[in-house]
């Protein structure tokens, strides 16, 4: 893989996980990194999001426009 940027911000490990599916699936080179740390048990979570997703440059704008479709509120689950 080509030289890798930080493209995004997650909220939680479902986004990233679903999010790293879809990539994956189409064939687009990432990154997904957690923010969590044994050691604090998490703690810059709470602040700085539950991680990031990194890939090359080139395919930033086609990650994003995914994430925008996957992030729509017609297309999320409604928690009961």
């Amino acid at each position: 893989m080509s030289k890798t940027v930080r493209i995004l911000v997650f909220n939680n490990e479902i986004e990233a996980k679903l999010l790293s599916e879809i990539l994956t699936s189409k064939e687009i080179p990432h990154i997904v990194r957690s923010f969590h740390d044994s050691a604090l048990d998490g703690v810059f979570q709470v602040n700085a999001g539950w991680g990031v997703l990194e890939g090359p440059e080139k395919f930033r704008d086609d990650i994003l426009k995914i994430y925008e479709e996957m992030s729509l509120p017609g297309n999320q689950i409604e928690s009961i």
